[in-house]
C-alpha cells in the first residue's frame, strides 16, 4: 500500500480482502509467540532500543524499531516490548505482548476500514470476521484450546454438530435452524427447539461474517465446526453430498495469495 499522507489516494478494498490481510498478520505474530518463541525471545534484547513486533500479510513476523515516518503509514504496534522481558515471568511477558498484538490488529483493521471508506455494515462484517477467530492472547495462553475442549461434550448434541452428513449439508430453513434433526428426534420437545432456534439466529458465516440468507445453503466445517454460506466457500449442495469430511479454507490453509502490502 503506497503513500502515508492524509491526501494519499487508496484503491478500493473489500472487507474480505482486509480480513485476509489481517489474518496473515495474525498468523505471523502467533508463530513468533509460539512456534518460534526462542528466536523471538532472543531478538527482544532489553539492552536494545524500543522494539516492536510486526506481523505481515504473508504470515511472517519481525522484531524491529518503529517506523521513522511521522505519522506512520498504518498504526504502530506496542513500543518497547523488549524492556519488560527480563522483569516478568516468561509466560506473563508473552501474554502481555499477545494482548498488545490483538489491540494492534484491531487498530489496523479499522484504519483500513476508514481509508477504504467502509460503511457501517461493512465495518460490522469485518469486525465479525475478525471476532470469529481466537485472539492471539487466547492462542498463546492456551485459552483457545481449553474453550475447544469445553465444547467437545456438546459436539454430539443436535444443537451443535449434525448427526448425519445429510443434516450437515441441508439448506437452513426459514427459522435458520443450524441442524436438521433426524426424524426419530423431531418430537423431542418444543423447549429444545426454541434453544436451537435462538442459537442459530446468532450463527454467522465464517467467511462473510453475516447471518443473512435464511433459505440459502449452508455447510459446516467438520474440523472447526464453523458454518459457512455455500456460495462463500464455493460449495454447492450437490458437491457437498460427495464430501465425506468438509474442511473450510481456513483449516486447509487455502488462504488467498492476494494480500495487501504492509
Amino acid at each position: 500500500m503506497e503513500g502515508a499522507g492524509g491526501g494519499a489516494a487508496y484503491p478500493s478494498r473489500t472487507a474480505e480482502e482486509v480480513f485476509r490481510d489481517l489474518r496473515g498478520r495474525r498468523a505471523g505474530m502467533i508463530k513468533a509467540l509460539t512456534e518460534e518463541v526462542e528466536k523471538f525471545y532472543k531478538l527482544c534484547d532489553p539492552e536494545k532500543e524500543n522494539l516492536c513486533l510486526y506481523g505481515y500479510p504473508n504470515e511472517t513476523w519481525e522484531v524491529t524499531l518503529p517506523a521513522e515516518e511521522v505519522p506512520p503509514e498504518i498504526p504502530e504496534p506496542a513500543l518497547g516490548i523488549n524492556f519488560a522481558r527480563d522483569g516478568m515471568n516468561g509466560k506473563d511477558w508473552l501474554a502481555l505482548v499477545a494482548v498488545h498484538s490483538d489491540s494492534w490488529l484491531l487498530a489496523v483493521a479499522f484504519y483500513f476500514g476508514a481509508r477504504f471508506g467502509f460503511d457501517r455494515e461493512t465495518r460490522r462484517r469485518l469486525f465479525n470476521m475478525v471476532n470469529n477467530l481466537p485472539t492471539i492472547y487466547e492462542v498463546v495462553t492456551g485459552v483457545a484450546k481449553k474453550q475447544a475442549k469445553e465444547k467437545t461434550p456438546n459436539s454430539s448434541s443436535k444443537s451443535n454438530k449434525p448427526t448425519s452428513k445429510v443434516s450437515r449439508v441441508e439448506p437452513r430453513s426459514s427459522s435458520k435452524a443450524k441442524v436438521s434433526a433426524p426424524k426419530d428426534e423431531e418430537d423431542s420437545g418444543d423447549e429444545d427447539g426454541d434453544e436451537v432456534e435462538e442459537e442459530h439466529d446468532n450463527t454467522l458465516c465464517g467467511t462473510c461474517g453475516t447471518n443473512d440468507g435464511k433459505d440459502e445453503f449452508w455447510i459446516c466445517c467438520d474440523n472447526c465446526e464453523k458454518w459457512y454460506h455455500g456460495k462463500c466457500v464455493k460449495i454447492t449442495p450437490a458437491r457437498a453430498e460427495h464430501i465425506k469430511h468438509y474442511r473450510c479454507p481456513e483449516c486447509t490453509n487455502g488462504n488467498s495469495n492476494k494480500r495487501l502490502k504492509p
